[in-house]
This record gives C-alpha cells, sequence and structure tokens, in this order.
C-alpha cells in the first residue's frame, strides 16, 4: 500500500519499498482520497512523537502552537527572588546590618538565609566571640552550635548574575562596637593567630566578650629585638595591650603590648646607673667622664652642636650598659629631666651602651630640638 506524506501543504506518494530514512519528518495517515478535504482543515501533525504541529487551513502551512501559559506561582517566585537580590545588593551599599538564620554549614563556612535567598559566610568571617567563648571546640562544632539561630551579618558580596551572596559577621560587629574604641584604650586581650608580620588579637569587651580582632605589629609586641614573633606569642596567651592607631577606612585597629612598658629611650641615665651604688655588676656599670670614649658617630654630632648658637659647652658626664638591646644604631634624644643652670640632659644610646651628655645652652627645650634636627640632617 503507498504511504502519504505531508510537507508544507504539498503531498507526494512513497513505496512501500522506499526506505523509511526517505520520508518526511512531518507524516499524515489518510484512511481513503474522498477525506482528504476534512482531514485538509482538521489535521495535526506530530513531531518526534509529542510535539505537536498545526496546519493553518487557510494557507495548508505548518506552524507552532501557542505555548502554554507559564505557573503563576513560578512568575510569584522568580519576581521574589529578583525582588530579594535588589534587597541584598541595597544592604551592601548602605552597610546596613541584616539579622539571618543559620540553615546548615559545610567545611567552609555558614549558610545562611537572606528572605528566599541563601548566602554564605566564611569561618574566618565569623565574629571572635564564638571561638573564644569555646576555645575548646573545632570550628565545624561551633557552626554546629549555631544552627537555626539568627546571627548579625553585612553584606560584603551580592552578585546575583553568578548567584554569589557573601556575609561577615566581622563586619557587623565592627559597626556596631567599633566606636567604643579610642586611641590610648588599654584592652585585656586573647591571641587568635600570629604571622611573620605580627600578632593577630581578640579584644575582651565589658561584658566578657571578644568582640573585634587588632593587630600587634612585631615591632610594637616588646623593646627587644626580635627575630620571629612566635618566639613570644602564641595562640591562647592572654595579654595587656594598648590601641595606638584605628584605621576607620580599612576597619582595622593597631595594637601594642611595649607601649604599656616605660619606653627605655625616655629614661634618663639614673635609671641604668642607680645614684645609690647599687647597680647589678653584671647589668650596669660607671665609667670616670674622663675616660669615656664616646659612642661611634657621637663625637661628630658634639663638634657640630658646638658651633650652633646659644650652645656653650657639650660633654660626656656619665655612660652605663643596658640588660637588653634596643637598636644596634646610635639613638640621640632629649631626656624628661627638667634643666638646672641652663644645663639639659642628652642620651645616647648603641646596643647596650647609654652615654650621658650635659648640654650647656641659652635655649629652652624646643630650641634645643630645633638644633639637633638641623645638626642631625647636616651628619651623615
Amino acid at each position: 500500500m503507498p504511504i502519504f506524506s505531508a510537507t508544507l501543504g504539498s503531498i507526494s506518494f512513497l513505496s512501500a519499498s522506499q526506505s523509511q530514512s526517505n520520508l518526511s519528518p512531518f507524516k499524515l495517515t489518510v484512511k481513503s482520497p474522498c477525506q482528504w478535504h476534512h482531514y485538509y482543515h482538521t489535521t495535526k501533525v506530530f513531531v518526534s512523537g509529542n510535539t505537536q504541529i498545526d496546519q493553518n487551513p487557510d494557507t495548508g502551512l505548518l506552524q507552532r502552537p501557542t505555548p502554554p501559559s507559564p505557573d503563576p506561582q513560578d512568575v510569584t517566585r522568580q519576581a521574589r527572588r529578583s525582588s530579594d537580590w535588589k534587597a541584598a545588593k541595597a544592604y551592601k551599599d548602605s552597610g546596613l546590618i541584616y539579622s539571618g538564620r543559620v540553615e546548615n554549614f559545610n567545611s567552609g563556612g555558614l549558610l545562611v538565609r537572606f528572605f528566599s535567598i541563601l548566602g554564605f559566610l566564611p569561618y574566618p568571617q565569623l565574629s571572635p566571640m564564638h571561638a573564644c567563648k569555646e576555645p575548646e571546640k573545632s570550628i565545624q562544632e561551633i557552626a554546629r552550635g549555631l544552627l537555626y539561630s539568627n546571627i548579625p551579618v553585612k553584606v560584603i558580596l551580592a552578585d546575583e548574575d553568578k548567584r554569589k551572596l557573601i556575609f561577615s559577621e566581622k563586619e557587623a560587629a565592627w559597626s556596631k562596637f567599633s566606636k567604643q574604641v579610642n586611641v590610648g584604650d588599654i584592652f585585656e586581650a586573647r591571641v587568635g593567630y600570629v604571622e611573620d608580620y605580627g600578632a593577630f588579637v581578640h579584644l575582651r569587651f565589658p561584658d566578657d566578650l571578644y568582640r573585634l580582632t587588632g593587630l600587634i605589629h612585631i615591632s610594637e609586641v616588646s623593646w627587644d629585638l626580635i627575630h620571629d614573633v612566635r618566639d613570644i606569642l602564641k595562640a591562647g596567651d592572654e595579654v595587656r595591650v594598648k590601641v595606638v592607631g584605628i584605621d576607620w577606612g580599612k576597619s582595622r585597629i593597631n595594637l601594642s603590648i611595649k607601649q604599656l612598658e616605660e619606653d627605655p629611650l625616655l629614661e634618663t641615665l639614673d635609671k641604668v646607673i642607680p645614684q645609690d651604688g647599687s647597680a647589678d655588676p653584671d647589668s650596669t656599670s660607671s665609667i670616670d667622664s674622663g675616660d669615656i670614649e664616646p659612642l661611634p658617630g657621637l663625637e661628630t654630632i658634639l663638634e657640630e652642636l658646638l658651633q650652633e648658637e646659644g650652645i656653650y659647652d657639650v660633654r660626656i658626664s656619665r655612660q652605663g650598659f643596658e640588660k637588653r638591646v634596643v637598636s644596634q644604631d646610635l639613638q640621640l634624644w632629649l631626656s624628661n629631666a627638667p634643666p638646672i643652670n641652663q644645663r639639659f640632659t642628652l642620651l645616647a644610646r648603641a646596643g647596650r651602651q647609654v652615654q650621658e651628655i650635659h648640654l650647656t645652652t641659652s635655649l629652652d627645650q624646643d630650641g634645643i630640638k630645633k638644633t639637633l634636627q638641623r645638626v642631625l640632617e647636616r651628619v651623615p
């Protein structure tokens, strides 16, 4: 029996012996020629088994049917998600704090709900209060304890195209508690972790919670020379620190341990060589002023000072040896000791050796400082 094939309004006959691969993809079977006219107006052609294509009764051309209407619930859901992404970007731009529910966690951080979107909070962006409150617990145990609780966070990345929503609890804590910190404040703190360049420590607030993190640079750990911070500090150590700087733009707090100790550069020589002769012979000594050899580079400075107007006499009076090395370089500063009979005291230090210099002058303290600055600029 012949097989009919429909191709865009025309009909051709194929013999049964012809290959099925030559058949048109739009197949139409008609019972008899007398039924064709009626069938022409009502035919529906199926492509690839299920896809229906209608035939226009006026033109005879095949045409795709109108697609079904989308599910109203899907439309509403998509509109809501799009609106929530806009809200996330608004939170990021404004810096507002959002209270997000912890839905789950993985090896890298917490999954936090933001309206209809799930965002990510990496473990390094958690507030230090969690680990400091329960230091014996692993980060995964801490995360498990936070499940289904609400935590304050800031949106630090909202990218709808890449589907990335990142939170920070640290940034939220900074916004809330940094205003309570001022330069010069002293805090009890706990060392979080140590790097080659310094130690990051968590500051304990009056509520006994560790709210913010600051950096003690290696130069602010001790007055002694330090080659490795790990020789002095390790994670978990309790320390007292002083706030020496705040970078509001970068949300950073600079801290110091050594500035809670008396600056040895401001000590008078009386603290190096006690006047009662009770000095430890292993750490300090006194030599007759006539036998004192100036520290390397100091003699040239003293000669230049004598060339300055208002300075009448400059001489080394005493020297001593300290127990610790502050610097191997020559350092010169004006003592805080008040002048006696127009005589000021200068202190020079290099390594462990300290020398006291008496400067007789008509200049006041500010005048001496300016004179020293001019001299030090001339001396190489």
